[in-house]
């Protein structure tokens, strides 16, 4: 192993100091990749709306307060903070309590994502797609990420600790967005203008932030086995046994992705740009938690194909063929 690998891998393993906020974590990937800085000894301000004692975002397992409790018992420190990340004045109050608290923030995941909540994304042309997608993919997708990072940035930037990156070899900071993207693939009307609209800003942002030594990242998953896609396996709890989950990935993959990139002192080269974390976990030598090294994802089928594949299905076998083509096509 070289000296830059060891150090590499050394920095990685080590996130004790730095405060991280990750937005949308009471489940899924975003209370994977708490977990994970908290294992590496960051502070981790876990936010969402879903809390203890209360009906959860469409019925399914987890709380910001089961995300926290893992985060301190992998070894970090997790602070449960309930917001509503479509809410203008909620967020800007996160980052107030974080500023009141820590007086810093160094890392921050923007994973809140209420696009189609209380639905599943079906493949449909753009004419024929259900506007509400439209609103729920802006208001409580691309805004999600917008905001927060908007409230963010200043506290980024402006204490004590931010500017002393700047003066001196201290890691970068960080914001992170996770993604559904395949290069310029076409992934489908109003999801594919919300997703890389995603892209755009933390493209744009590179450029604004890259005086103060922060760093923007884009980061796309594969199919992941979250709490929303395992409660389609009709009951079945080993994932190895269902065919249209062979090629999936844990969401602790991407959890070890922004580990590594918060780690990563080069970390500004990277800064603006889009990756998929089957390319990060190449570069930084990481495993899914099987041990396997799930290979970047990839688009194979275009959508206009795919569309007309599930009206055929449609048109053979009734409404409930829908629940089939769900579980294939859902990123």
């Amino acid at each position: 192993m070289s000296a830059q690998k060891r150090k590499r891998d050394s920095q990685a393993q080590n996130l004790s100091g730095r405060v991280a906020v990750v937005t949308g974590d009471s489940r899924g990937a975003g209370r994977a990749i708490a977990a994970v800085l908290g294992e590496h000894g960051a502070t981790v301000y876990v936010t969402g709306r879903s809390v203890r004692g209360h009906p959860t975002t469409d019925n399914l397992p987890g709380t910001i307060e089961d995300t926290a409790d893992e985060v301190t018992r992998r070894g970090g420190n997790g602070i449960p903070l309930r917001c509503d990340h479509a809410n203008e004045h909620e967020v800007e109050a996160l980052f107030k309590k974080v500023r009141n608290q820590q007086g810093r923030l160094d890392i921050l995941v923007n994973n809140a994502w209420g696009g189609y909540e209380g639905g599943r994304l079906m493949p449909a042309f753009f004419w024929e797609a259900p506007l509400r997608l439209w609103d729920a993919m802006f208001e409580r997708g691309l805004k999600a990420h917008l905001l927060a990072t908007y409230f963010a940035i200043p506290l980024m930037i402006e204490s004590p600790a931010a500017k002393a990156r700047t003066r001196t070899s201290k890691p970068p900071g960080l914001i992170v967005s996770t993604i559904a993207w395949d290069r310029d693939r076409y992934i489908g009307n109003f999801y594919d203008v919300a997703k890389h609209s995603i892209v755009r800003l933390l493209w744009g942002l590179a450029e604004e932030l890259r005086a103060h030594c922060v760093a923007t990242v884009a980061l796309a998953p594969g199919f992941m086995r979250t709490e929303r896609v395992m409660s389609h396996a009709g009951g079945e709890t080993d994932w190895k046994k269902i065919p249209w989950l062979k090629k999936s990935e844990s969401p602790e993959y991407i959890g070890r992705a922004v580990a590594a990139l918060a780690g990563d002192p080069h970390v500004m080269r990277k800064s603006g740009k889009a990756f998929h974390v089957g390319e990060l976990a190449r570069e930084y030598r990481f495993s899914d938690i099987d041990g396997r090294r799930v290979p970047p994802f990839r688009i194979v089928e275009p959508f206009v194909k795919m569309v007309k594949k599930f009206e055929k299905i449609q048109s053979k076998q009734g409404p409930n063929s829908r629940r089939a083509l769900a579980r294939s096509t859902s990123t």
